[in-house]
């Protein structure tokens, strides 16, 4: 059954998520032939246009306003919800982001229709089944909505984005929206940790744990992480022990990733840390330990000294990319 479904597209620090086109793939199946409306918010993000439509959206609407350059729940949930008024789509898709946890609840609130949050797959009919991990990711369950909006939320990477076509043609509309009465006011952002890869998308995750001992510990994981081409991550108890911020934490009570490639460096594999990871597609572990939990689910088990192991990871994959 054909349905009109809109995609809430998100830009972070001048360039547009890729979980954003994720969410257009899985909007192209949800649709099932029907029109893909992908809204972006902000303030000079225009740009972006043509890009979402690159990725399979039949029109994009650019949502302009200078109340909405920094994200609050107030200034996006009116101006979506005007969208959504105008629009009147079946379906709604967005990222399983910090924003979309945040927002996707409110709207569907003011909508009154159901929400799935953090689907890893769907199956395609008249009555759609989300798939979504339960129990820190030991079972999945499929979910159904009754109500007569569907609104789901996407873990990132799972669902492939769509082929990049810069022949695609599409229609890019600027939908003005009255914001107003905010309760809460962005003056400044302050961040503490640095750019590069999003942690929540990156395809390659160097993790680091108690066996990194201290906070220089963590270099020769982003050494091996800047070659690869990915991110460094953490688990709790390297945080607590204030080796690194808490913005790298990966966990039940962290950030939840499926990266293809998960390295984890000096990582025992407690219960809380397995639950934000276990999905990844790949897991290589690294513990002195033979005996530590983390190899029971990893891929790849090697038994040895971190600070051996990495740099040798390291300048090997140095090697191989230069031949490349």
């Amino acid at each position: 059954m054909a349905r009109k479904t809109l995609v809430i597209a998100e830009s972070k620090e001048g360039q547009c998520r890729h979980v954003s086109f994720e969410a257009i793939a899985a909007a192209k199946q949800l649709a099932d032939g029907g029109e893909v409306v992908a809204v972006l918010c902000g303030d000079q993000v225009e740009a972006f246009g043509p890009i979402l439509g690159y990725y399979g959206a039949d029109r994009v609407l650019i949502v302009e306003n200078e109340q909405l350059k920094s994200y609050t729940p107030d200034g996006y949930k009116q101006a979506l919800m005007q969208v959504i008024s105008s629009e009147q789509p079946k379906a709604i898709v967005m990222g399983h982001t910090a924003m979309g946890k945040d927002l996707s609840a409110g709207l569907a609130a003011r909508l009154d229709c159901g929400l799935v949050s953090d689907i890893t797959d769907l199956e395609i009919g008249d009555k759609p089944l989300f798939i979504r991990p339960i129990y820190s990711g030991k079972a999945f369950e499929k979910k159904r909505i009754n109500s007569e909006m569907l609104f789901v939320t996407l873990r990132p990477n799972n669902i492939a984005a769509l082929e990049k076509d810069e022949t695609r043609e599409v229609t890019i509309e600027v939908f003005d929206v009255v914001v107003k009465d905010l309760r809460t006011i962005v003056k400044d952002i302050v961040k503490k940790t640095t750019t590069g890869v999003d942690l929540s998308e990156a395809k390659v995750i160097v993790s680091g744990g108690r066996g990194v001992k201290n906070a220089e510990g963590f270099k020769p994981l982003q050494e091996l992480a800047d070659v690869l081409g990915g991110a460094v991550g953490a688990s709790r108890a390297a945080c607590d022990a204030g080796y690194c911020d808490y913005s790298l934490q990966i966990g039940q009570t962290g950030k939840v990733v499926t990266p293809d490639l998960y390295i984890a460096c000096g990582i025992s594999g407690a219960i809380q840390h397995l639950a934000g990871m276990s999905n990844s597609k790949v897991i290589v572990a690294i513990n002195k330990d033979p005996e530590a939990n983390i190899f029971n689910i990893a891929d790849y088990g090697i038994v040895g000294d971190l600070f051996e192991v990495v740099p040798r990871l390291t300048q090997h994959f140095k090697e191989v990319l230069q031949q490349a």
